[in-house]
């Protein structure tokens, strides 16, 4: 009997702390957005307030992919050296010092502040689909589906009540950018128990050469790329819609509610998807069905961006939303253990953020030369034709292991 109450109690433990870390995984997430989301339907009053011409902005745009590109295959010898733990306590706190960093009002303090964040994003990108893989190998698609839509809630709220903050306080922009920094703080504190919880879970091993071997594997790429050129379209949009709304008559703050509805109507999406995907072995017809929607926002968009607006950002919303957590789930899908998920989730965010930089600086520099926004949505659409061939790719049920 002793024995059996000893058992029934350590489960009790490990479910505690099953909760406990998938409010972790989530609280994580809910950072890992606003302080990008937030900063587009504030470009022209950032741009005005410092003195920032165009390609300025197009800079500060641009940063968040960069440094995602740059910096994401940091997480691996990070998480080798100090333990998966570890370093997510470490991303959360430099994510704190880097939002708080843009309460200052100067032009140095607002970049570094974003190179910083971003940095802290660009690991936490990478190390999350490691954790769902390792710690809830069941409940893949859920846990997943939950993730992302924390992703886009919190990135939709990032947009939607930045200009409303900004008029809130005499801080202004600064005000809307460092208002993030406190749920960083609380997510921060949350995760601290994991720091000892983490020693009872099964390590992830290391292979030297890992990001070699997913060179040489054709669904690494396609995986890889089918995460790149979503991420271009995303990064694009979400750094130049509301410019794009405001010179078709919408105002600053009604172009930040829009680019906000568009990732809330995306939720339903963005929660179906992965639990879609994990159940299918094979995700192509799922793969076009979602790239026909986007689509059709992306040609209103382009074609009639002032005839139906509100139409065009919906159904945009609701295709994007898809794909980003279809991009995760086949990290997750075509990965044959854990150590291959953060592999391939640092290989594919690596090249994949790197490709999608051309996202948010082609269409600021499209749009900086010709003066039109027409041009700049066309480049956009066409980017679907290469996320299509690399997805429906990255569909079949194969699996790759180190």
């Amino acid at each position: 009997m002793a024995r059996l109450a000893t058992i029934e109690t350590t489960r009790r433990l490990w479910s505690g702390r099953q909760i406990l870390l998938l409010a972790g995984v989530l609280l994580i997430a809910a950072n890992l957005r606003p302080g990008i989301t937030s900063v587009s339907p504030l470009l022209v009053l950032i741009g005005t307030s410092l003195g920032l011409g165009s390609f300025g902005l197009i800079a500060l745009a641009t940063i968040p992919v960069i440094c995602f590109a740059a910096l994401a295959p940091v997480s691996l010898p990070l998480q080798r050296r100090f333990g998966l733990e570890s370093v997510v306590l470490g991303v959360l706190a430099l994510l704190f010092v880097g939002l708080a960093l843009r309460l200052i009002d100067s032009a140095s303090a607002l970049y570094s502040g974003t190179i910083l964040a971003a940095g802290a994003i660009a690991v936490g990108n990478v190390l999350i689909p490691a954790i769902v893989k390792r710690d809830f190998p069941g409940r893949v698609g859920l846990v997943t589906g939950l993730y992302v839509t924390i992703l886009y809630v919190t990135a939709a709220t990032g947009a939607g009540v930045s200009v409303p903050l900004a008029h809130a306080t005499e801080l202004s922009w600064r005000f809307a950018l460092g208002f993030w920094a406190i749920p960083a703080l609380v997510a921060l504190v949350v995760w601290l128990p994991q720091l000892a919880h983490g020693a009872t879970r099964v390590p992830l091993q290391h292979w030297s050469g890992g990001f070699a071997r997913m060179a040489r594997s054709p669904l690494a790429w396609a995986v890889t790329l089918f995460m790149g050129f979503q991420s271009l379209g995303y990064y694009a949009l979400l750094s130049w819609l509301p410019a794009l709304l405001h010179s078709v008559g919408v105002t600053p703050a009604t172009a930040g509610l829009m680019l906000s509805v568009s990732t809330i109507v995306a939720l339903p999406s963005t929660l179906v998807t992965p639990s879609l995907a994990a159940r299918s072995r094979d995700q192509r017809g799922l793969t076009i069905a979602i790239l026909s929607v986007t689509l059709v926002g992306y040609l209103g968009l382009m074609l009639a961006p002032g005839a139906a607006p509100w139409l065009w950002v919906v159904i945009m919303g609701v295709g994007q939303g898809a794909m980003f957590p279809l991009a995760l789930t086949f990290v997750v899908l075509r990965a044959g253990g854990a150590t291959e998920a953060m592999a391939l989730s640092a290989f594919s965010q690596t090249i994949g953020y790197a490709v999608s930089i051309a996202g948010p600086l082609g269409m600021g520099a499209l749009h900086a030369l010709t003066g039109q926004w027409w041009v700049a949505m066309a480049f956009e659409t066409a980017t679907l034709i290469p996320t299509l061939w690399f997805g429906l790719r990255a569909s079949r049920p194969e699996t790759i292991n180190l």
